[in-house]
């Protein structure tokens, strides 16, 4: 454990040293979701009556989606980890006497949190400094807050999960840049990243709302804004367990089975 706790530790505070970039990254957030706040008041002035969630709600929901990147954004992915992979350098990390799954599981981890340290703190506190409906909202009530810190680790561990079992199935692919591609295209979809999963026809959403991406960040996000009954939350929760499990026991069967198989050539 003490191994993966230095990788973690040495991670994180490379992340912080990057603070031009996470000044840059603030103004490009705040920038996008107030765009995508003034494109969905356009649509709730039309007709407010014909969506699911009040305009305040979901602008509190742009806003923690925006604050919260780096926990949910699958195509923050490690380059390195893929370059290692092509290029053969990952037989020099085979040979550590570490889990290579632990290891990139932590890093990725800690580069997640070092990031979210760095922008969501000034991004939640000019947000909730904008005028109502436009601002970020208090959240619904002290419970709902704790199960929105909850669910909002839970959904971490799970993007981090996915993006270690992606990095492991590149060991199977002539290149990387496919998987990368289909897996952020299906997880900002489905996940909620692009339109908020309670738009979306009721069939439709109750499938959705039942794939591991939804538990990613729309499960934290609705929970924050009363958006889910105490039931719905309850198997939110379970779903979020389950899948992060799932996903995490499938990545490190891959990477046995990876490890067993690999080929490098060259001196």
């Amino acid at each position: 454990m003490k191994k993966y706790l230095s990788f973690f530790r040495l991670r994180f505070t490379m992340g912080l040293q990057y603070r031009a970039a996470a000044f840059g990254g603030i103004a490009t957030q705040f920038a996008w979701g107030a765009m995508e706040i003034l494109i969905f008041r356009a649509f709730y002035r039309s007709d407010a009556s014909a969506f699911p969630m009040d305009f305040s709600a979901a602008a509190s929901y742009l806003w923690l989606q925006q604050a919260f990147l780096a926990f949910f954004a699958t195509w923050m992915m490690d380059g390195e980890i893929f370059d290692s992979i092509v290029n053969g350098d990952v037989a020099y990390e085979l040979c550590r006497p570490v889990s290579i799954y632990n290891m990139w599981f932590s890093k990725g981890l800690s580069t997640r949190l070092s990031r979210a340290v760095l922008r969501c703190f000034p991004i939640l506190i000019a947000a909730a400094l904008l005028p109502r409906p436009y601002g970020l909202n208090a959240p619904a009530s002290p419970m709902h807050f704790i199960l929105f810190i909850l669910t909002l680790i839970l959904g971490l561990l799970m993007t981090v999960s996915l993006c270690v079992l992606i990095c492991i199935l590149a060991f199977f692919t002539i290149s990387p840049m496919g998987l990368q591609i289909i897996f952020t295209s299906l997880t900002d979809f489905f996940a909620g990243a692009l339109i908020p999963l309670p738009f979306f026809p009721g069939n439709i959403q109750r499938i959705m709302e039942l794939l591991p991406f939804a538990a990613m960040q729309n499960v934290p996000l609705r929970i924050y804004g009363g958006g889910m009954s105490f039931d719905e939350m309850q198997k939110a929760v379970f779903l979020q367990i389950f899948w992060l499990a799932a996903i995490t026991f499938t990545g490190k069967a891959l990477c046995r089975l990876a490890a067993k198989r690999i080929t490098v050539q060259g001196g």
